[in-house]
């Protein structure tokens, strides 16, 4: 996990400037009215980043679909829609009968994968490959932010006027120092937590599902991500125990409002409260798509530390397997 993370800003950095408009092409599609995203787990909290960033430079609704909707029911209509899959692996049997399902009611679909030749790659019209090699480690690191990376090149091709900004965001998360100056810290309040809040706005809230996952899985943390917007109606009275919260901010002038108000009401009650931005590490003028995948980077060596401290081996958690097989 450790090497693999630390390679993750250079997959990011190659999958973001890949030049998918002959993929584009190749699916056909046509007056195009809605994207809708399959993927679970860490495929789906890389496919909210995108959802944001999509609908913010498109226009066009984008949203999480259920893969049972066409694994165990018989699907919905996908006429004028662009179903995109991501998926590390290919080989989830709900996944494969998403991508054949979505076809077969009308979709055009873009596979995001990182492994060659894979079953949800043969239903798909086009796949775009996050190209980050093999990834022994179970909890996925590079290849979450490299399908952030890959969704950026493919919205690139959807949106021209977007690719130099991707092209610039990853320039600049290539070179991006993984040492954060609270690293230290951080670790030290995820050693003594209970209960972990982590809250983002806009594409930092798919950071924040990330990364809650993440300390679940490496950690045994309980964590839950929450919306800035969110977490202050109902969520909020938890502080009442022993809290633990991870602010993080894409920098986005538009998220600040929401998450300097969060900030506020929890150390207001005595929560451990932490806030990170890709500017702590010289990271500066991301989409914020890029951000989001930026603060992934920061954070994914901490979340290791934090779990060999408590005792974990974090490349081969007890519970988990590296494809996880669903219907």
């Amino acid at each position: 996990m450790a090497r693999e993370s630390a390679e993750a800003p250079a997959v990011f950095a190659r999958a973001a400037t890949a030049d998918h408009r002959a993929a584009l092409e190749r699916t056909g599609v046509t007056d195009l009215h809605a994207i809708l995203t399959i993927a679970r787990g860490s495929s789906d909290a890389a496919a909210s980043v995108l959802a944001y960033e999509f609908m913010r430079e498109t226009g066009l609704p984008m949203t999480s679909l259920p893969p049972s909707v066409f694994s165990l029911g018989e699907g919905v209509r996908m006429d004028g829609t662009l179903a995109l899959l991501i998926s590390q692996s290919g080989a989830s049997d709900d996944l494969v009968r998403s991508a054949r399902g979505a076809r077969a009611k009308g979709g055009k679909v873009v596979a995001i994968t990182n492994a060659p030749a894979s079953a949800v790659e043969a239903e798909a019209d086009a796949t775009l490959p996050i190209d980050a090699g093999e990834e022994r480690a179970v909890p996925a690191t590079k290849t979450v932010i490299g399908s952030v990376g890959a969704g950026m090149a493919l919205l690139a091709a959807l949106v021209p006027a977007y690719a130099a900004r991707a092209t610039a965001s990853a320039e600049t998360l290539q070179n991006i120092k993984l040492d954060h100056p609270e690293s230290a810290r951080l670790q030290a309040i995820l050693l003594r937590a209970q209960h972990v809040y982590v809250i983002g706005r806009d594409t930092g809230f798919g950071a924040a599902q990330e990364v809650a996952l993440k300390l679940k899985e490496c950690c045994a943390l309980h964590a839950e991500a929450y919306s800035a917007s969110e977490v202050l109606h109902g969520p909020l009275q938890l502080v009442s125990r022993q809290l633990t919260v991870i602010l993080l901010d894409t920098e986005a002038g538009e998220v600040q409002e929401s998450l300097d108000t969060a900030e506020q009401r929890f150390t207001e009650k005595r929560a451990d409260v932490i806030r990170l931005r890709p500017s702590d590490v010289g990271a500066l003028d991301l989409t914020p798509a890029a951000a989001a995948a930026a603060l992934l980077a920061m954070i994914y060596p901490v979340v290791l530390a934090t779990a060999v401290a408590l005792g974990h081996d974090p490349d081969a958690p007890d519970t988990l397997s590296k494809v996880t097989r669903t219907t």
